[in-house]
């Protein structure tokens, strides 16, 4: 279980995943421009696809504003790619199924689900500034009101 969190000033954990479509994705080659980063407990399920069509439907203003948006579960790259299509995500989601990046930003750890203490994802977005810095840490996050959320503390 993981229980350090990230704060705003701290660097972001560097990575390398893949997208849905098998392609190696890295942070470090997104410096010099901004990200939003957001995990995600598994796709297709209600909660995730509205947050990820959420994302979807402000993707123009937050490109046009420097950023590239993320998602990221523990999900393999053929169901990453299947939301995708099927809700027609038009953004990178990167799969990560041992949850080390989970691990490194925070997000894997005990939560409550329907009463119940399991081990999971902790919806999660993180804004990550030009310098690899983060900017914005919220976790424990609700999928519906999210993104809006997201957009007000970015100023879009």
């Amino acid at each position: 279980m993981t229980t350090t969190r990230l704060e705003p000033g701290s660097p972001a954990p560097d990575f390398t995943l893949v997208d849905q479509d098998d392609r190696s994705v890295s942070l470090r080659d997104l410096r010099g421009g901004r990200v939003i980063l957001f995990f995600y407990p598994e796709a297709m399920t209600p909660g995730c696809t509205t947050e990820a069509c959420d994302f979807r439907d402000s993707l123009a203003p937050l490109q046009a504003a420097g950023y590239t948006v993320l998602g990221i579960s523990r999900d393999e790259p053929e169901k990453l790619r299947r939301f995708r299509e099927r809700d027609g995500l038009t953004y990178d989601l990167l799969s990560d199924p041992d949850h080390a990046i989970h691990d490194a930003y925070g997000v894997w750890g005990e939560k409550v689900n329907y009463g119940k203490t399991v081990m999971g994802v902790i919806r999660s977005t993180f804004v990550i500034d030009e310098e690899g810095r983060i900017d914005q840490a919220l976790y424990n996050v609700k999928a519906t009101g999210h993104v809006a959320r997201v957009r007000s503390l970015v100023g879009v």
